[in-house]
């Protein structure tokens, strides 16, 4: 069954869509940190853990290996549900910082991939997920829909591959589509979220089974039909 994580910072949007018992997990990146505004980093990140009982991934933000694995290992430390994203970066020391991170039983989740084969190098690192960024493969001329097919093919071929995480999602179609698909894991922010259980006619039936209900209910004064 496909799992929904909820793409925030805001404990806000957190607690709303926990309600809701539809999202497992939680991801957050430097600029849904920049929409938060003024927060303590560090405080903001536990108390998400602290809302979420799923994994909640926090992404890195050094440049060199040594930096990134430094911090990685910090974030790691916080709390137990953390999970370290890691970019895939094109000279390949993303795969390397995942690689060690992986020997060191940190779990984490590689990140900004537009493409099948980056995919796979993030999977053979021992990466514990791997995101493709749907609308943004789009942009960059990838077909998101048959790399998704072709990844979830090859994880059911091969058990132990990292688990497909999709994001870059801006309308409740790309969910439908990528879900389809076969993604693992959606990333979804709130505002899409929000959008998914609204349709028009599901508005329109429940209206008129409600004004079915007033007029039966408006007959129980009357005598009752043999």
């Amino acid at each position: 069954m496909v799992q929904f994580f909820l793409d925030t910072a805001s404990l806000n949007e957190i607690e709303v869509i926990s309600r809701q018992g539809i999202t497992e997990g939680v991801t957050t990146n430097q600029k849904i940190f920049l929409t938060e505004g003024k927060v303590d980093f560090k405080r903001r990140i536990l108390d998400i853990c602290r809302l979420v009982k799923g994994p909640v991934s926090v992404e890195t933000t050094k440049r060199t290996t040594s930096e990134i694995l430094a911090q990685a290992r910090e974030f790691a430390s916080w709390h137990k549900n953390i999970v370290v994203k890691v970019a895939m970066h094109g000279d390949g020391r993303g795969l390397e910082v995942v690689h060690q991170l992986t020997k060191e039983k940190i779990r984490t989740n590689m990140t900004v991939m537009m493409t099948f084969n980056q995919l796979v190098l993030a999977s053979k690192a021992g990466a514990t997920y791997v995101s493709l960024f749907y609308n943004r493969a789009i942009e960059a001329h990838e077909n998101p829909l048959q790399i998704i097919r072709d990844y979830a093919s090859l994880a059911r071929e091969n058990e132990g591959m990292a688990r497909l995480i999709v994001g870059s999602i801006r309308k409740p179609e790309d969910v439908a589509l990528a879900v389809a698909a076969g993604a693992h894991i959606m990333t979804v922010p709130f505002k899409i979220l929000k959008q998914m259980p609204y349709n028009k006619r599901t508005e329109e039936t429940i209206e008129e089974f409600d004004k079915a209900w007033e007029e039966f209910q408006s007959m129980k004064n009357q005598p009752i039909a043999h």
